[in-house]
């Protein structure tokens, strides 16, 4: 028995999340440490029977001080779920191709398990978005995201009427594809591939950036992280749909209000790098380098 526990979730179509998981499941308790799994995860797993099993419910991660997610993009975001709910720390294993969210690669395993069993890690918090749903004055969905929340079309042949908002105030009505409103987090997702600006994770802002909008007006805005952004669907036009970290959906009828403001409760990112989120920005998009001097003496 032990007093440390660590949560796993990994990816198990991926043969690579299964061989990492053997390899961190079996390094933790070799070195002490209590790891507990997903029942409905574990059968496709190669783990050892010091693996505690349990069912997904509301205390599924109670008494855990850390989450070890091993997967791409949308493996870390379900943990990000998981994270947020307990407050524990994620650890993120990258092991799809770009893992903004990944504190680690598939080649760092051994260092992982060094470092959590050593409890060398520092934890920052990331900055989330709470969603509401209103239709016609009634609030009708309530949710959150970590990246982006984006209000998109329903038809792919027909484009979205809409008209944002910052503070209560009309900014600009046009139609679109959509539109997604993001956090610094999110800033290198969804909303980078719409043409957003990268934000640094540190300056705490909220972004609202157009989809393929038909109009003069319709650049990415970047915000006070107190403002409240509002994206209205037109009534007289088509419905759309609510996207949040393109894991979450609901129906959007024409007239309805979303309205996307900071999140009560962050995420908290187990980190084992001081390198400056720069080095990150170049290392994961792979940016051209050569050349750089440096700054002057």
């Amino acid at each position: 028995m032990t007093d440390r526990t660590v949560f796993l979730l990994a990816h198990t179509g991926r043969p690579a999340a299964i061989r990492s998981a053997e390899l961190v499941v079996r390094g933790l308790l070799r070195s002490g440490v209590g790891v507990r799994v997903l029942a409905d995860e574990a059968a496709d797993l190669p783990l050892p029977p010091e693996a505690e099993l349990v069912e997904a419910g509301p205390g599924v991660m109670d008494d855990c001080e850390l989450l070890i997610v091993l997967g791409g993009d949308g493996t870390l975001l379900r943990g990000a779920a998981f994270a947020r709910k307990s407050g524990v720390p994620m650890l993120g294993v990258n092991l799809g191709r770009v893992g903004f969210l990944a504190e680690a690669e598939r080649d760092d395993l051994d260092k992982v398990v060094d470092r959590v069993v050593t409890r060398e890690y520092e934890v920052e918090e990331r900055m989330t978005i709470d969603v509401l749903v209103r239709n016609e004055g009634r609030t009708v969905h309530t949710d959150w995201a970590l990246n982006e929340a984006s209000v998109e079309k329903a038809a792919r042949e027909r484009m979205l009427e809409v008209v944002t908002e910052v503070d209560g105030r009309p900014v600009s009505r046009f139609g679109c594809d959509g539109v997604v409103c993001a956090t610094p987090t999110g800033s290198t997702a969804y909303a980078f591939s719409a043409g957003g600006p990268v934000v640094w994770p540190e300056v705490a802002a909220l972004l609202m950036v157009p989809i393929s909008a038909h109009a003069l007006f319709a650049k990415p805005l970047v915000t006070s992280p107190d403002s409240v952004l509002a994206v209205e669907v037109q009534p007289t036009g088509q419905r759309g749909v609510l996207w949040c970290d393109g894991r979450r959906s609901v129906d959007l009828a024409a007239g309805a209000r979303v309205e996307v403001r900071r999140g009560a409760v962050p995420v908290r990112l187990a980190r084992l790098h001081h390198a400056s989120f720069t080095d990150r920005l170049v290392a994961k998009f792979a940016l051209p380098v050569a050349g750089w001097r440096g700054a002057p003496n």
